[in-house]
């Protein structure tokens, strides 16, 4: 027993080291030309930095990546109300992190954060989701989560248990770690960057089964030549999952795209003739935002 327990602890101990360098490595020093500085997240690996835009500050950024490397940084866009801005640097195939969604969070949730506080640089924390959804001015929703962060660790990640960003932190509040959630910066950066086109005309439907309701988005029109026709998707088609998620709303398909990036792959389960089909689509880059 006490070697079955040795083994256990042994192989959970390595699977958190694992996750922790990881999110290390998703994890950049952002440095202002003022005094002052702090974390971001590397969101795609062709250069685009998240982090918060009281991080943001000054004419003159740069951003320093885990393995020493320092590049400058523009400011793409910022949202002061939400505290998150969009940093460019010329970079490419860097070690973007798995952003995951914030709506499957719940209190009790394994998070870690990383950051570089008081100057230390890929520093990890752990603790608990304390809560999920708690409202904001404006409206906003946070996360709160019970672990410890310091000045330095803003605008760095909020992961959960399986090392997928789900927050950008934020602010310390009463004890409690103040992030932003990562639906709320796919959101944010739906206005910024240039996502992929799936080109399908979508209507949301109910769909009735066994005296149960879900939401399916029904495919009406599909465009020529477009990533959803390549990919196989056909007039008719009624989507009911996208990734690992059933629909949940009309703006879970333009979340995924926009989480999927140019060059990447949208999973998608879709209802055909009264069976489950499973598409996989490549998706193509525009070079320009456009509508699903």
């Amino acid at each position: 027993m006490s070697v079955f327990a040795s083994t256990f602890s042994g192989a959970a101990a390595g699977a958190l080291q694992s996750l922790a360098e990881r999110l290390r490595q998703n994890t950049v020093q952002v440095r202002a030309s003022q005094s002052g500085g702090g974390s971001g997240v590397i969101w795609r690996a062709d250069g685009l930095i998240v982090t918060n835009a009281h991080v943001a500050r000054g004419k003159r950024l740069a951003v320093e990546l885990a393995d020493g490397t320092v590049l400058r940084a523009r400011v793409t866009d910022r949202d002061d109300a939400r505290d998150v801005a969009a940093l460019q640097v010329d970079a490419s195939a860097l070690p973007a992190a798995t952003i995951g969604d914030s709506n499957t969070l719940r209190p009790g949730h394994l998070a870690f954060a990383v950051g570089n506080p008081f100057g230390v640089v890929g520093a990890v924390t752990s603790g608990t989701v304390f809560a999920a959804g708690s409202s904001g001015g404006r409206g906003m929703r946070w996360i709160q989560a019970d672990l410890r962060i310091a000045p330095g660790n803003s605008g760095g990640p909020l992961a959960d248990a399986r090392g997928h960003v789900v927050g950008i932190n934020s602010m310390i509040y009463g004890g409690l770690a103040i992030a932003v959630p990562s639906n709320t910066v796919v959101r944010f950066l739906r206005g910024t960057i240039a996502r992929p086109r799936l080109g399908v005309v979508i209507e949301p439907i109910a769909l009735r089964a066994g005296g149960d309701t879900s939401l399916g988005l029904l495919v009406f029109e599909i465009e020529p030549d477009s990533d959803a026709e390549r990919g196989g998707l056909l007039p008719g088609d009624v989507i009911v999952r996208i990734g690992a998620q059933g629909v949940r709303s009309p703006e879970d398909l333009p979340d995924a795209l926009a989480q999927a990036g140019s060059g990447g792959e949208l999973h998608l389960r879709v209802l055909r003739g009264g069976a489950a089909h499973d598409v996989s689509v490549a998706l193509r880059s525009l070079g320009a935002v456009a509508a699903a």
